[in-house]
């Protein structure tokens, strides 16, 4: 993939797949410094410095770099992974939070592998949107060489009182619940009603202001959440299920996804 500029920093940012074990580890430090540093999550598998979990092994991970006079380090990554390899290792990483069915007896129907988007962070000093587009050029790279049908996976307000987010969690159920036909549900243990909210119980503007900058970019670009939300107390996180049909993606972002970088 081509190397753009970022002027703004006068330095230069490549995007990749990891080839390497020292590759994967770099995207683990990354994690575990936004992670368990920035937002205050449980030690836990990441007391070693690193964040890493089982899925690592067999998950491909896309990485940022920034390239300067020291090198090259690692300032976003996402994990990627394909139903065809999940199958093989034990199912998808949010399957211990959402009852997955529903999209899975999609795809088999429609036909289009399963594409899961995971542990997606980037260094605080390049959240920016050179960073973010050259993320999606990446995703979009990677689904241009592979038939994908769906993308999901998880994205998560801050902290755990689903009170303080009401009025977002209410304006995404109530404005972009994904079809009976494909929607899941986290699982009854552990589901939070999103819904806490009626429609005209909150303001839908001011709603959408308060819905994270990932959950935003997300929506623009076609997606739909789940049916319920899942309190994850050792990332200190609220996560929502979000499902983006590749042939449904919105027409003005078709490009940055269709368009190898």
């Amino acid at each position: 993939m081509r190397l753009i500029e970022n002027t703004a920093r006068d330095t230069r940012l490549s995007i990749r797949l990891a080839d390497s074990e020292a590759d994967v580890r770099a995207a683990q430090a990354l994690r575990y410094q936004v992670f368990f540093r920035d937002m205050g999550a449980a030690p836990g598998s990441g007391a070693s410095g690193l964040d890493i979990d089982p899925y690592d092994r067999f998950c491909d991970h896309l990485l940022v770099e920034e390239t300067g006079a020291d090198g090259a380090r690692v300032v976003g990554t996402y994990r990627l992974l394909r139903q065809s390899v999940a199958h093989h290792h034990g199912g998808f990483y949010s399957a211990s939070e959402y009852d997955l069915a529903p999209l899975e007896a999609h795809a088999a129907r429609h036909g289009g592998e399963l594409l899961e988007l995971g542990r997606s962070c980037v260094a605080p000093e390049y959240r920016d949107t050179a960073t973010i587009q050259l993320l999606w050029r990446g995703i979009g790279d990677y689904l241009a060489q592979r038939s994908i049908g769906h993308m999901f996976g998880c994205a998560s307000f801050p902290g755990t009182d689903p009170d303080v987010h009401a009025a977002a969690l209410a304006y995404l159920h109530h404005n972009h619940l994904a079809p009976q036909d494909r929607r899941v549900s986290a699982h009854a243990r552990h589901f939070t009603d999103m819904a806490r909210l009626s429609i005209g119980g909150y303001d839908p503007k001011a709603a959408w202001r308060a819905l994270p900058p990932l959950i935003k970019g997300y929506l623009r670009v076609g997606a739909m959440v789940g049916s319920g939300a899942f309190i994850d107390r050792q990332f200190n996180t609220i996560d929502v299920f979000m499902m983006m049909p590749v042939d449904a993606i919105a027409a003005r972002y078709a490009k940055r996804f269709g368009a190898a970088a």
